[in-house]
């Protein structure tokens, strides 16, 4: 069977306001969906149908809520971005870990890990309005943290990992890549992360 023959890879996003690109000036800037478009001229089609994200939803709200839709979405890639909800709510590092574990438990249950890819949290603390969200210093750590133990546990399941906290640190000197509300990423931004993103999906898609 060739690439061109085969279905569809239908895709769903799961996560928070980065994933449903909050403040973006329209759909086609989000992430997941310049993703899509980038992938375009691939041999296997991806097919966005589902972005679940929901702005301020944390681990816990993932697992309840974004996990039980999948049954009728029939999967056939997801990616996971959560955890800066988590950081902003005090909830505690054990907690998240634990969370993220059995997200991608459940992921596995349904997927190959070739299937399912872990994206990174931005460090919303360099944006213009990032100190309205607690101590930059403290969050900033805890947003590494966080990044860095779901990044464990993927990795420890052969599950990919795509690290995204770099380019957003570079809206501290270039505001362009920053939302018009001072505080998430612009599609710019999102831009530059699908940069980094397509690559490891074009890779994990082949097979």
């Amino acid at each position: 069977m060739t690439g061109s023959s085969q279905a569809p890879l239908r895709y769903v996003a799961l996560g928070d306001s980065y994933t449903i690109g909050t403040a973006t000036r329209s759909p086609a800037e989000r992430w997941p969906d310049q993703l899509v478009a980038r992938l375009g001229s691939t041999p296997r089609v991806v097919e966005l149908v589902a972005n679940l994200g929901v702005n301020g939803f944390t681990s816990r709200d993932v697992l309840e809520v974004q996990l039980p839709e999948l049954p009728a979405l029939g999967l056939g890639f997801v990616t996971v971005l959560v955890g800066v909800n988590d950081v902003v709510q005090g909830v505690p590092e054990a907690t998240y870990r634990e969370n993220a574990s059995n997200i991608l438990a459940e992921l596995l249950h349904r997927l190959p890990p070739a299937r399912i890819l872990v994206v990174t949290t931005p460090d919303y603390t360099v944006t213009p309005r990032g100190g309205d969200y607690g101590d930059p210093a403290q969050q900033s750590a805890e947003i590494r943290r966080f990044n860095a133990a779901i990044a464990q546990l993927a990795v420890r399941h052969g599950i990919s990992v795509v690290d995204i906290h770099d380019i957003s640190l570079e809206a501290t000197a270039d505001r362009s890549l920053v939302a018009d509300d001072g505080l998430h990423p612009s599609g710019a931004q999102y831009a530059r992360w699908v940069d980094r993103i397509a690559p490891v999906v074009v890779e994990l898609i082949k097979g």
